[in-house]
């Protein structure tokens, strides 16, 4: 094998003989690329505390791609060497914070401020997460530290950790967001909480929650399969006069930045029911998808307008509906029956087409585009589409089988410039909890294999499938593209080599990096978000907290 530390500037052999392809020229380490410097990226929003890791899924467009510069390389990283912010079991994602070199972690029990300038990575101060339950470090080292060879014995283990339904510390901590004033704004339960600094001029003293909203005062309760009804919250962006958009099971709130007031729109269909966050445009657009309750019946794409004073679901505001096709609730990673992604937004630039892209609910799942705003009074009729705002849809393949009954993911889908990047989450079998499931998918059972890219031709208004690969894992971490690195990245497991994070070169697909972690649990990001920092560190959410891994 290669040195670990030498950039893959020639075919390095992986253990096991597997050849690991040499970026193209165009696409080595401190090379910048212009594939979505010059087109594809939304508007700042002035509001969220960055342009990159504002909010979750890093952008408002909710596109998981970033610019910078990432080495490419094969190297084992023992993540047991390195200290992470605690936190746990999901640590969704890192963001920015409005303080320069300063990152806050959100995890499913607490909120954590930490310093990562001149290379560090130390936790200033912490904050239970309200309407959260803290777990002690000892609690999550013995998540990580249990050997998961049966899904009895890791049943068992983990309830007598996290209780009797270890799923329902989800989705606390999961969708959350940092605004200009760096405020944290996250949710458990019903409330939303916006959490900062005491003093702006002494982090030592520490956090405190600033501001609370009970959502239950304006969302009404629903249900999923006729359990007691509740108020779900399942996402959260910013609109860019900076107002925080909720996500709920049944519908959507948009709330006041002093989280005083704040206004509902329910989707007005009993059967529809969102599982995933949404995206917001500059102009006011807000899109979200549901999913039916009832199999195989059509889910609906929607976009509401929020116009400064309300919330609106009128045609008159630009908001529409759109439905698209639905499938079987699935064994595994994925919850309901329609779209597992959150709505991406494509095309930003002039004379670019403006597009929001889901995966729809098939069993095996098609890549759906609908016209954001007017469709185009030449766009065509989409054969077996369920809406004239369909601009296109596709089949997704993967690189495996037809015969395999099930092919959808739980991620969102990538983008970057007119390229997008899906993964397959679904295998044959798994445990009903989430956290389970998750926790064991891998090395209990045969994690899932198969990503696509595929490309949206502007001049035949259509997508094409540019590359796949269905011998990569991605078992339920978010991907994440980088137009510096040319590449994008998964996190896989392996027999051989057990939890890594695998680059594919963005043009062709082939394997340009690894980071092994080995057997170590802490290299599975459950159901968190990769990302890097902007000098290539690697930022990793694992299932104890965030770690950075050095870039060299």
């Amino acid at each position: 094998m290669a040195d670990q530390n030498t950039s893959l500037v020639n075919d390095v052999k992986r253990p096991g003989g597997v050849v690991l392809s040499a970026p193209s020229p165009a696409h080595q380490p401190g090379v910048l690329t212009d594939m979505a410097t010059a087109h594809g990226l939304p508007e700042r929003n002035p509001f969220l505390s960055s342009d990159i890791y504002g909010v979750t899924h890093v952008n408002p467009a909710q596109q998981n791609s970033i610019p910078y510069r990432i080495p490419l390389r094969v190297r084992i990283v023992d993540l047991g060497a390195l200290n992470p912010v605690w936190g746990g079991p999901v640590n969704n994602a890192t963001y920015s914070s409005a303080m320069p070199g300063y990152f806050w972690s959100v995890a499913t029990d607490r909120v954590a401020l930490i310093d990562a300038r001149d290379g560090r990575w130390e936790m200033v101060a912490d904050i239970d997460l309200p309407g959260a339950a803290r777990r002690s470090q000892e609690a999550l080292r013995q998540i990580v530290d249990f050997e998961y060879r049966d899904i009895d014995s890791a049943e068992a283990h983990l309830k007598t950790i996290l209780g009797n339904e270890p799923g329902t510390v989800l989705p606390a901590g999961v969708y959350s967001l940092v605004s200009n004033k760096d405020l944290v704004y996250c949710n458990a339960d019903t409330t939303v909480s916006a959490i900062g600094l005491v003093d702006r001029a002494d982090v030592s003293r520490g956090l405190e929650v600033k501001a609370q909203f009970d959502t239950a005062t304006i969302i009404p309760p629903s249900s999923v399969m006729g359990e007691e009804p509740r108020v779900g919250l399942v996402g959260m962006n910013m609109t860019y006069d900076g107002h925080v958009v909720v996500g709920a099971l049944n519908g959507v709130s948009v709330i006041d930045a002093a989280l005083t007031k704040g206004q509902f729109v329910s989707f007005g269909d009993d059967n529809q029911m969102a599982t995933n966050s949404l995206a917001v445009d500059a102009g006011g657009g807000i899109y979200v998808a549901t999913g039916s309750k009832t199999p195989r019946r059509p889910g609906v794409m929607r976009k509401l307008v929020w116009t400064g004073e309300r919330l609106s679901a009128d045609p008159v505001d630009g908001a529409w509906t759109a439905e698209y096709d639905g499938g079987d609730w699935p064994p595994a990673i994925k919850a309901g029956t329609g779209t597992g992604s959150t709505p991406t937004l494509m095309g930003f630039g002039e004379g670019e087409d403006k597009l929001v892209l889901i995966t729809d609910g098939s069993n095996r799942m098609k890549l759906v585009a609908f016209w954001r705003d007017e469709i185009p009074t030449d766009a065509r009729a989409v054969e077996g589409a369920l809406s004239p705002r369909i601009a296109h849809q596709i089949p997704v393949r993967a690189g495996i089988s037809e015969e395999r009954p099930w092919l959808q993911s739980e991620q969102t889908i990538i983008v970057l410039g007119t390229g997008a990047f899906v993964v397959n989450n679904l295998i044959e079998e798994g445990h009903p909890d989430r956290i389970i499931d998750v926790l064991t998918v891998g090395p209990v059972h045969a994690p899932p294999r198969g990503v696509e890219k595929i490309v949206w031709n502007q001049t035949d208004r259509r997508f094409y499938s540019a590359w796949a690969r269905g011998d990569v894992v991605s078992v339920s971490m978010v991907p994440l593209a980088s137009s510096g690195a040319g590449a994008v990245f998964v996190n896989g497991y392996s027999p051989e080599d057990g939890w890594e994070v695998t680059g594919l070169d963005w043009e062709t697909g082939k394997t340009v990096a690894r980071t092994i972690f080995g057997q170590d649990n802490k290299g599975n990001g459950a159901y968190a978000i990769l990302q890097f920092l902007a000098n290539g560190d690697m930022l990793f959410n694992s299932i104890v907290g965030p770690f950075r891994i050095p870039a060299v």
